[in-house]
């Protein structure tokens, strides 16, 4: 059997692996590369492997550094099914269409930046196309097959899954395969991003007893989340301190999946017991606004604690105020709002979407907060704004940076290095190959010395590496 790592490998995003032998070659995730003009060009290049000779594909989970570059899968001939969860299936009919509506808008505002700066002196530039098109995306969900939890599925005649919950986001799985191959039988399992226990809404990782290959994610493999209590401290002098002392607006860049949903509850949650009051929320993102129908639909997989406070929302009338603006003419609407409100917006990296405009109108203000909640992958907007620096540049213009950056580390849907490592511990045995995956070489390389004083044979591919087991 031969595996290759397309992604996530020595780096956070692009998530893919094909797997090989002599009667099947599939794809675990597709995932767009994050992180400015390296991972433009990682996502511009051609796949390493002939589309139209893919078997099938796995996926983990929806968010788009895990399933982003499916469209252009299926577009250069991929005719097979895509498995995953039905919570996943869902959100993919949101992310996919509205992932390559951006890259379409980008294309054409960066032609357009082209047509205004023409001189004779430059090269001449192609024309920058989007990755795919809407028609593209709309057209690969047509090949997803989506498959409940813990319910057996046999894509291939020398292949068995099974997806298991990953508490990570809605629909994110861990995924065990059994591999048929020379009459030998080889399990895999790929954990996908694994949640961090004990947090809102979801449920915590199923915990897995075998394997004899491992791939484990390492997002926050060299570190520690803060508790929850402190974490909501936190967050509440931070909101408190913008609204009611500084009279600015909190502007919160956050993943239209499973992030923004999670902020929600817990401003929600923490109204409830009194820490806020007539709090005044936007939820600028359409994408933001399906997602979460999306989630409310599948309340099956939400942990007890998140159903009740659900129950208790429909039945009590809550001082807070929400809305989810869904126009470009109501978004640009927020402009006028100088203090007061919380926005909540999309890209959570700060990289697309209508966030950039929002940070265009507030980061100059130090009155305001910028709450950032999520990881920052090396090279975006949001990373550079966590790393200080005194500027940022969003279309063209130099924005200066006044407001308050403020991160909330606690918040991640990634477990920490505590957590990864209790999660490995629940193996029975150690398998007889580990891969560490995405994460930044400094959080993968922490986390294998750790895997590795345990007496487990371990690696940290690099990308394009190719293995035999």
């Amino acid at each position: 059997m031969k595996i290759t790592f397309l992604g996530a490998a020595r780096q956070v995003t692009g998530s893919c692996y094909l797997i090989e032998t002599g009667a099947v070659r599939f794809l675990v995730d597709c995932g767009l590369f994050q992180g400015g003009r390296k991972a433009d060009a990682l996502n511009a290049q051609p796949f390493r492997f002939d589309p139209r000779k893919i078997d099938f594909v796995l996926l983990t989970h929806a968010h788009i550094d895990h399933s982003g570059l499916l469209p252009r899968l299926v577009a250069e001939g991929f005719g097979g099914r895509i498995h995953t969860t039905t919570a996943t299936a869902d959100l993919l009919e949101v992310l996919l269409p509205d992932c390559a509506h951006i890259q379409e808008i980008e294309a054409s505002r960066e032609n357009r930046r082209r047509e205004q700066g023409k001189s004779r002196k430059r090269p001449h530039k192609a024309p920058a196309v989007p990755l795919y098109t809407t028609a593209q995306a709309e057209a690969s969900l047509g090949m997803l097959a989506p498959v409940d939890y813990d319910a057996p599925l046999a894509p291939h005649p020398s292949v068995k899954c099974r997806f298991r919950d990953a508490g990570h986001i809605l629909g994110s799985a861990i995924i065990e395969v059994w591999i048929e191959d020379q009459g030998k039988e080889t399990k895999l399992v790929f954990s996908g991003d694994l949640g961090q226990p004990d947090r809102p809404i979801l449920r915590d990782p199923t915990f897995i007893e075998k394997a004899d290959i491992l791939f484990v994610e390492s997002t926050y493999g060299d570190r520690l989340h803060k508790d929850l209590t402190s974490t909501v401290d936190e967050v509440v002098h931070a909101i408190n301190d913008t609204l009611l002392r500084k009279k600015g607006n909190v502007i919160i860049p956050a993943f239209a999946v499973g992030r923004t949903q999670e902020i929600l509850y817990l401003l929600y949650q923490l109204t409830r017991q009194g820490r806020f009051r007539d709090l005044n929320i936007y939820v600028d993102s359409p994408m933001a606004t399906r997602a979460t129908a999306i989630t409310m639909k599948h309340m099956e997989v939400f942990d007890d604690e998140a159903q009740e406070l659900n129950t208790w929302r429909e039945r009590n009338r809550i001082p807070l105020k929400l809305t989810f603006t869904g126009s470009t003419e109501e978004s640009i609407a927020l402009n006028s709002i100088h203090s007061g409100a919380i926005i909540i917006s999309a890209s959570g990296m700060c990289d697309a979407g209508r966030i950039k405009f929002h940070l265009i109108n507030n980061l100059s203000n130090k009155r305001n907060t910028i709450l950032i909640t999520g990881f920052q992958a090396e090279g975006t907007l949001g990373r550079r704004l966590v790393d200080g620096a005194k500027t940022a540049r969003i279309y063209g213009n130099e924005v200066a940076v006044r407001a308050e950056i403020h991160t909330i580390g606690g918040l991640s849907a990634h477990a920490d290095q505590a957590a990864l490592l209790q999660w490995l511990k629940q193996f029975r045995r150690a398998p007889a190959q580990t891969f560490v995956m995405h994460g930044e070489i400094h959080a993968a390389s922490a986390l294998a010395k750790y895997i590795e004083a345990m007496d487990w044979k371990v690696t940290v591919p690099g990308l394009g590496d190719s293995v035999l087991v």
